[in-house]
């Protein structure tokens, strides 16, 4: 989402105000800096760079700076306050507005803070975009009703909003019109999409994946992230569509359902277990991902020991886990927390190494398979290869032409490596 979020930023400066990205800091007139605010660490990098940036406005004043995204929701006009150098805060919801807030701080010379939630304004004001890869992101919904204790997001991006259908589907025509041949369609909760159409029918994700695979040059669909509550069996059922990845990104964030509780997830583990196990009686070999917290308050090696269990019993390929950071607003920053950081890191090196080992044994068992990628781009270590991702979410580097890149191949995986995989195209 952040990273959708921040295409857009540019796209809306270089439409409205005809300027270009650059990666040299020396030649900007403009930074915009786009946050997360979901764990503690990341929100202090903000500071950080803001630091960095002052350099270059001490020497220029005309130079503005913008935060925008869920530091900037959250904090306001707080980070004015901290770092009165900073022209614009705008949130997530107000992206479009920044080419007006631009031209109000070139004109007044005063700071502007706008981090209001329009709902879905901003995608009726966002230009097409320009610079495209083989596969984009496409925002669906944004914000989450379900107020996990743990998560900030309700208080960042608001509650939940779906677009319209119509909308969505053009957008996507324009990119497969422009080279896009796979596309990820993103919200925070991506499974809640609800709206009507045009014609006053409801649409469910299950629909509008249906209605995307029938957009020509559109060939692989994935979506981003879940709630087990709503991975309902009208989305299991969409896994027949060979267009749909054969991965699937759903969090479950604890594999101890009293923690699950003091979370407000809502959802217990065995729901949780019967959804992976209706998906894999349609796909047998999908790749499961999901999200951990390490360290909630009140966890206990018990606790921890569910979680490990449960990573053992659906065998996980990939996760995001990380050590439980307390947020501004929300419950679990008052609990009770007793396990020492140190405890924390050791569950967290423990749940990663199991997951990094049954990861590798996948990756292991694809060896001597055909794949079919999707060629992104040149490989990042090996410039004198390309690289693409499998449907399961694996990098693959190998020897081929630039000319590759934009298309569906059929590769054979010859090495598994911890992070990628090696390959040999297939005649």
């Amino acid at each position: 989402m952040n990273e959708y979020d921040a295409m857009k930023m540019a796209d809306v400066m270089c439409h409205h105000k005809d300027m270009e990205v650059t990666s040299e800091e020396s030649k900007a007139d403009v930074f915009l800096l786009n946050t997360c605010s979901i764990r503690e660490k990341p929100q202090e990098k903000v500071f950080h760079q803001l630091g960095r940036w002052k350099a270059y406005k001490d020497k220029n004043p005309q130079i503005v700076i913008g935060v925008g995204g869920c530091v900037a929701s959250q904090e306001g006009s707080a980070i004015i306050k901290r770092a009165p150098y900073v022209d614009m805060v705008f949130g997530p919801q107000t992206l479009h507005r920044l080419p007006s807030m631009y031209d109000q701080v070139i004109s007044t010379k005063n700071p502007i803070v706008d981090i209001s939630f329009p709902k879905v304004e901003k995608f009726n004001h966002l230009p097409k975009a320009k610079n495209i890869n083989a596969s984009a992101f496409v925002s669906i919904m944004e914000g989450c009703s379900k107020f996990c204790t743990f998560c900030v997001v309700p208080y960042t991006r608001g509650l939940e909003v779906s677009r319209p259908p119509e909308q969505i589907l053009d957008e996507i025509k324009d990119l497969a019109g422009k080279g896009v041949r796979e596309i990820n369609l993103l919200g925070q909760n991506v499974n809640a999409y609800r709206v009507k159409d045009a014609n006053g029918k409801r649409l469910k994700l299950s629909d509008l994946i249906e209605r995307v695979t029938e957009i020509e040059g559109i060939d692989r669909i994935r979506f981003t992230t879940s709630h087990p509550l709503q991975f309902t069996d009208d989305l299991i059922a969409a896994y027949n569509h060979p267009k749909l990845a054969n991965y699937l990104h759903l969090p479950i964030q604890s594999g101890s359902n009293r923690i699950l509780k003091l979370m407000h997830r809502k959802h217990n583990v065995q729901l949780y277990i019967d959804r992976i196990s209706k998906l894999r009686a349609l796909r047998p070999n999908i790749s499961i991902a999901s999200d951990f917290i390490v360290g909630f308050p009140g966890e206990t090696e018990e606790d921890f020991q569910e979680t490990l269990n449960i990573i053992d019993e659906v065998g996980f390929d990939q996760s995001f886990s990380f050590i439980y950071s307390p947020r501004p607003q929300t419950p679990a920053a008052l609990m009770d927390d007793a396990v020492s950081y140190q405890e924390k890191l050791e569950r967290l090196n423990r749940l990663q190494s199991m997951i990094k080992e049954n990861t590798l044994k996948i990756s292991k068992e694809m060896i001597g398979t055909d794949q079919t990628i999707l060629v992104e781009k040149l490989s990042k270590k090996m410039n004198k290869q390309i690289s693409g991702r499998t449907e399961n979410n694996r990098w693959v580097n190998f020897d081929g032409p630039i000319s590759l890149i934009g298309k569906f191949i059929k590769l054979r995986i010859t090495e598994a490596l911890s992070n990628s995989l090696r390959a040999r195209i297939i005649n």
